[in-house]
């Protein structure tokens, strides 16, 4: 049989259960009743005549340590907080710590207190020293190194090692304070698998452990019958997981102590003390070390804090400067790119890029086609903050277009005008010195099979490459308030620039049309008139004023559209073949330079609205004209596929770039290249054909195959009706 090892094998151990103490102190553990329900088998040795399991406990009991039952009595009547008492016995001092387990059992500690404990004066002249030490450091790197040489000093410990633990779990000894006969250990990594996570949570409950002597066998709690395994989260005297002595022994240990660092209620990191033979340290000791832990989590988190508050206030000074020009400039884009340099000092990277409505502007050398590439992409997958730090991790289609770029952190702007901030780290080759090779070995072991901790702790040396430096929480937390701000800021200006917008284009489509009314009668009469230079100057000013009436009725469109009215639509019985045939027929009246090839199925009808229809065609004969390869026909293909009417438009040109395409179908879009063909155009003859599709429930798309760019339409082939004319407004 195949059995299935993993580390959740070691995540799994019920550490907190252990029904064992270390053998330097004594349990017992009583119920809320005073009576007797869990004791280890050394509790006689300590503290003299016990109640049996399932007895109360009474005055003559405990008779070694005079007292030690009245303490215990009264304690049981009022069990709120943790207590530590002291008793002097014929064999010395015993320290009690007496506290309530899983809400209903008292749990009474006992250990003999060692002979120079008591020396107060000490320990209270050297925290006072630490504390003003500690206040002084200015980086946190400084500060756990100053906290190693003082735990080794008040301890006595050979080797103590604050660890750092990283993202993915894995601890890296950032200070180290040692005997000088030690091999130096700063630098290396642990992985996350060296502390399970069931450790983990209990260094979160139980912030101090101390392990006297790691060959000493473990003394058994006794339960009465019938009690479930006591919970000991928050006993001292706990015994070791079988998997974490065998670790210690493998490292050379025999005894140590560890003081988790715990800020924002996270496992930041922990200070880890080893001794090459036992060594037990008294409490008094132990809960100095446990209030400079304390101290120490309560110190990195103001250096983080300080950090934190000095990059938002570089955000708020770019708030101040930065976007209230953004909200006043004419041009919104041009104002975000000029201001790169001070944006792309907000997050540590070797590059950035801001990119709003196809324009870019670049802090550092970035490839252009990776710029395209990443914002194509992003532009689809449309996330509002996204960050990777490993080519691993980057989509297959863009790590060809990396280069020696690792990091990534991309900040959405606005959607609206697709546009973004890039952050870019480069690759970071570095070296990591890891502790021992951090592969485990299977086997199987007393608690079943599982992973066996790792044998040789010797250096052993890891070269990654493809990554970079990883956004950190800060780094993420910041790009969030990036994001906030700046898209709050666009759609402001987007707001006001489209209340603007649409009282401009329903001004001018009202104020325009009767003056062009008036200019298209007089270029008829002067047609009219004899004599070809007047002719021919009428029929310039008719085309002229015909051209600005197009454009009116875009405006009017667009207005229309923007306004949320949608465009109306006189739905017709109409000859789709028909109606193709005589616009090519004015079209090549109109421009007899541009040859069209035409391919038109007889006989193709549908329920249209004509005139819109009409409107379509030409704009997309407009379209290819403009930008089609002089010399080259245009071709326009209609016929039936399946239920629906399809028209294609075709002109010879070049495939039109990725960013264009996404934006093809937009309003007022800016395009790299203007045809000078059509240096006057607005931008919106696409994006009205397409909203004229859409309400005929049909759709319009590009494609470039064989030289040729098309537009193709698909509209419904609608079952003809009784002929009547159906007005309806279609809302997009």
């Amino acid at each position: 049989m195949q059995i299935s090892v993993n580390l959740q094998n070691c995540d799994q151990e019920p550490i907190h259960l252990a029904g064992a103490i270390q053998s330097y102190g004594a349990l017992l553990a009583f119920d809320m009743a005073g009576t007797l329900q869990y004791c280890s088998e050394n509790a006689a040795e300590f503290l003299g005549s016990l109640p049996m399991l399932g007895q109360p406990l009474a005055s003559d009991h405990l008779h070694k340590l005079t007292g030690a039952a009245l303490l215990i009595t009264d304690y049981l009547a009022d069990p709120q907080n943790t207590r530590v008492c002291h008793i002097h016995a014929p064999d010395g001092v015993f320290e009690l710590m007496l506290h309530v387990a899983a809400g209903d059992m008292v749990v009474v500690e006992v250990e003999p207190v060692l002979p120079d404990s008591d020396n107060h004066g000490f320990f209270s002249t050297h925290f006072q020293q630490l504390l003003n030490d500690l206040r002084n450091q200015s980086d946190i790197d400084s500060l756990l190194q100053l906290v190693a040489d003082h735990y080794r000093e008040l301890t006595g410990f050979d080797r103590v090692m604050a660890y750092r633990f990283r993202a993915d779990g894995s601890g890296e000894v950032v200070a180290e304070s040692r005997h000088a006969s030690l091999e130096d250990w700063r630098g290396r990594r642990y992985p996350a698998g060296d502390i399970p996570q069931q450790a983990r949570r209990l260094y979160l409950l139980n912030t101090l452990r101390l392990i006297a002597d790691v060959d000493q066998p473990p003394v058994s709690v006794q339960q009465r019958p019938g009690m479930p395994p006591l919970d000991m989260s928050f006993c001292q005297l706990r015994s070791v997981s079988p998997i974490h002595i065998e670790y210690l022994q493998n490292m050379g240990v025999a005894a140590s102590m560890s003081i988790s660092i715990v800020v924002d209620g996270q496992l930041w990191g922990m200070v880890a003390c080893h001794h090459r033979q036992p060594h037990r340290i008294g409490r008094e000791v132990r809960m100095t070390c446990h209030m400079l832990g304390t101290i120490l989590s309560s110190e990195i988190q103001r250096l983080q804090a300080i950090e934190a508050q000095r990059r938002r206030q570089q955000i708020a000074e770019l708030r101040i400067s930065l976007l209230p020009a953004l909200m006043a400039a004419e041009d919104f884009g041009a104002r975000l790119r000029s201001a790169i340099g001070d944006i792309a000092r907000l997050i540590p990277s070797e590059a950035a890029v801001i990119s709003y409505d196809g324009k870019s502007a670049v802090a550092g050398e970035v490839p252009e086609t990776f710029i395209r590439a990443w914002l194509f992409w992003l532009n689809q997958a449309l996330p509002d903050v996204y960050a990777i730090h490993n080519v691993e991790d980057v989509p297959a289609n863009l790590r060809p277009l990396m280069g020696d770029i690792c990091g990534v952190m991309a900040i959405s702007i606005d959607k609206v005008h697709k546009s973004w901030l890039l952050f870019l780290r480069r690759e970071l080759i570095h070296t990591i010195r890891w502790g021992g090779k951090p592969e485990k070995q299977y086997k199987i072991g007393p608690l079943g099979p599982r992973l066996t901790p790792r044998g040789s702790f010797d250096e052993w040396k890891e070269t990654v490459q493809g990554q970079a430096e990883a956004w950190s929480t800060l780094d993420l937390s910041m790009a969030q308030e990036l994001h906030m701000d700046l898209l709050k800021t666009c759609n402001a200006h987007n707001a006001r620039n489209e209340r603007h917008r649409i009282q401009l284009m329903a001004m001018l489509g009202h104020d325009l049309r009767d003056p062009l009314n008036s200019i298209t009668m007089a270029a008829q009469m002067l047609e009219m008139q004899e004599g070809a230079g007047s002719s021919k100057l009428g029929e310039r000013i008719k085309n002229s004023s015909m051209r600005m009436q197009r454009l009116v009725h875009q405006v009017l469109d667009m207005s229309r559209l923007q306004a949320g009215m949608g465009l109306p639509l006189e739905i017709r019985p109409t000859d789709i073949s028909l109606l193709v045939r005589d616009l090519l027929a004015e079209h090549v009246t109109a421009y007899p330079d541009i040859h069209v090839e035409a391919e038109i199925l007889d006989g193709i009808e549908a329920q249209v609205d004509a005139d819109r229809i009409a409107q379509v065609l030409s704009n997309l004969l407009s379209n290819a004209r403009h930008h089609g390869v002089a010399g080259q026909p245009v071709r326009v293909l209609l016929n039936r596929e399946l239920e629906k009417v399809c028209l294609r438009v075709k002109n010879a040109g070049l495939e039109i770039p990725a960013e264009t395409v996404s934006v093809l179908f937009d309003p007022f879009k800016r395009r790299q290249e203007v045809s000078p063909l059509n240096k006057s155009g607005l931008g919106l003859g696409l994006y009205i054909a397409h909203q004229i599709i859409a309400a005929h429930q049909g759709d319009i798309r590009y494609e470039h195959a064989d030289g040729y760019v098309s537009f193709i339409v698909n509209l419904p082939c609608m079952i003809l009706g009784n002929g009547s004319a159906q007005k309806i407004a279609h809302s997009s």
